[in-house]
Parts: structure tokens; sequence; C-alpha cells
């Protein structure tokens, strides 16, 4: 990245405007694509020349605060002793750190009081860990640019302005520390969606009368044999994984799209086995309510069904009919009255 100006005449004085851009190839290209623009900085606009920077002056032992004007200027009288000239047209912008959206996952963090959550759950560990810090970054980093905890050490939080943030150096995000952080996360799952759930209905209105059901499955390229209680295993692979190993994904979600409640069950795990006890664990956690589910049609079973409609108050749900039924759904409808719309 460098700067670059632009220069124009106007009533006899001259205008720069300057931009920090940046150099991209593309194919045999080498494109400049605007990245920050800086407005306009010329003779009149003393201010707007003035960068205040903070240097240590090695005399005094102290912090001395200078101002930088462009190289081709003289110094004006006000700035003699603290004014330093610089060749803009040279400056380089090197190591550019993400700041923003760092600073806003903090501040949304701060919205949902995690850290009066966490702070008697996640204490710093004898050897000096501060793991809310851990959970912070990693939470950061799941919101803004989701990878693996490996992308996380090895690139993404020296690229970021966490460290500056939270106070913390390179050292919180060793990468066993990471991992192990997400250890200590699993046993207040519940509590920590009860927390989330009451926050969200406070800050964005949400609405859990109307939720979401679905499954997915991720597969691992691991041989067996695995201890007696791992979950991976064989089973229906809708990545067309057959070969490998995985385990199922089950997740509730609202409307909006936030979570209420996820399980991780063994890849052999039909869909319908699954739907039981999510509506208990739905109804202990949030009490009862009349709800609307949204479902695939080979989640639900018909004696799953029939409780939901028997039960106080009735379960409401939409789901696919099955291909089954199909037939008989369409001799139905075909003998209803019917106008066409259009063509």
């Amino acid at each position: 990245m460098y700067l670059r100006q632009n220069s124009r005449n106007k009533d006899g004085k001259t205008h720069r405007y300057w931009s920090v851009v940046e150099s991209r190839r593309v194919g045999r290209r080498v494109l400049q694509r605007p990245v920050v623009y800086l407005g306009e900085v010329n003779d009149s606009q003393r201010e707007a020349w003035q960068r205040a920077i903070s240097v240590f002056d090695e005399d005094t032992q102290c912090d001395r605060q200078i101002a930088l004007y462009p190289g081709d200027r003289e110094l004006p009288d006000h700035a003699e002793g603290c004014g330093v000239r610089v060749r803009l047209d040279q400056m380089e912008l090197r190591h550019p750190r993400r700041w923003g959206d760092c600073w806003l996952a903090l501040e949304l963090w701060d919205q949902l009081h995690l850290d009066d959550f966490w702070q008697d759950r996640l204490n710093p560990s004898r050897e000096g860990t501060h793991w809310l810090k851990v959970l912070k970054v990693l939470t950061a980093y799941r919101l803004l640019d989701p990878g693996s905890e490996w992308r996380l050490h090895r690139d993404w939080y020296d690229q970021s302005a966490l460290a500056d943030l939270l106070d913390a150096d390179f050292g919180l995000v060793a990468k066993d520390t990471l991992y192990r952080c997400h250890d200590r996360l699993l046993e207040h799952k519940t509590a920590l969606f009860s927390h989330l759930s009451a926050h969200w209905r406070d800050l964005f209105n949400a609405d859990y009368e109307v939720l979401l059901y679905d499954l997915t499955s991720t597969y691992f390229e691991s041989n067996p044999p695995f201890p007696d209680d791992d979950k991976r295993k064989f089973g229906y692979s809708w990545d067309k994984r057959s070969d490998c190993v995985q385990i199922v994904i089950a997740l509730v979600i609202t409307t909006e799209g936030f979570p209420l409640a996820y399980e991780v069950l063994p890849g052999n795990t039909l869909d319908h086995q699954t739907l039981r006890n999510f509506l208990d664990k739905i109804q202990q956690q949030y009490g009862k309510a009349k709800r609307l589910w949204l479902m695939d049609r080979g989640v639900p079973t018909e004696p799953v069904l029939a409780e939901m409609r028997a039960s106080d108050p009735p379960g409401q749900y939409l789901v696919g009919t099955p291909k089954g039924r199909l037939s008989k759904l369409e001799g139905r409808l075909l003998e209803q009255p019917w106008q066409q719309a259009r063509e």
C-alpha cells in the first residue's frame, strides 16, 4: 500500500487530495484500488497538514508530541521545534491490521453482558492463562472471519488489533490454549443459551415462537477402531463420503438465525430419531409455549406428530409431505375448484 496524491488547480490555488492505494495483480495487469480517502491537504489548511504523533526523546527520556509536514514545504513559524518534514509521496502503509470490526465484535460482547456470565466460570489459570480473553479472541474470530484454530494462531491474530484491544500478547493464542479453551465451555452450554436468549429478546426483539429444526453431518478422514463412546460412526453421508466416519449435528434456530440449542450426535443417528428429545429439551429450557416448528419431511414421524398435537399447549408444525402420500394429496387437490392466475 502507498499514498497517492491527486492535484487540481482551482481559483489560482493548488488543491491536493490524498488517498491510500493498494496494488493488486489481476492476471498480467497490476491494478490500483483506493482503500482509504484522506481528503484535501493544502497550504491554507494548516491543521490538515498536521499529523500528531508521539515519539520517544532520547535526550529527555520522555515521549514528545511532534507534527508531520510535507517535505516540499518549509516548516511554518508555529511549528518550529515540534515539526518534522516528510515525503508523503514516498510513504508506504505496511502491516495494516483490522481494527474496526474487532472493536465492534467486542462492543457486541459487552452489549450481551458476556463478561458478567463468564467472569466466575472462566477464571485465570495458575499458570497465568487468561481464559476470558482467549474466549473473546475465539468469539471475534468466529464472528468476523471463521476458520481453523491453527489459522487463528498462525496468521489471523497477528493481522487483527485484538492484541491492543485486549492488552494481550501473542501468547494468548497459542494453539494448544485455543483448543483447551473449547473444552472448558461445554459444561456451561445450557446456561449460556439461556443467558443469550434473554438478551437477544431485549436487543434484537427476537421471536422464539417459530423455530427451524434441521440436521447435517460432517465427516472425518480417520480410520477405526475408535473408543466405544466415540461419536464418529459410519452412516448416511450428505457429503457423499460413505467411506468416512462422521458425526451428526442437530440445530434449532429462530427465524432471525439465533441458535437456541444444538447437539452433536453419533454419525449413525437417523433423522427421525432426534425430534422427540429436542422437543423436550426446548420445553425444559425455555418453558411451555405455543410454538411452530419448521422441519424437513424426513425428520418427524407420525407418532411424534401425534404427541405434538396432543401436548398442552398443542404443538404446531409445518412439514413437507412424505413422497408416499403425494399422490393421495394430489387427488384431493385436483377435486377442488381452481382458477388460473397467470401462465
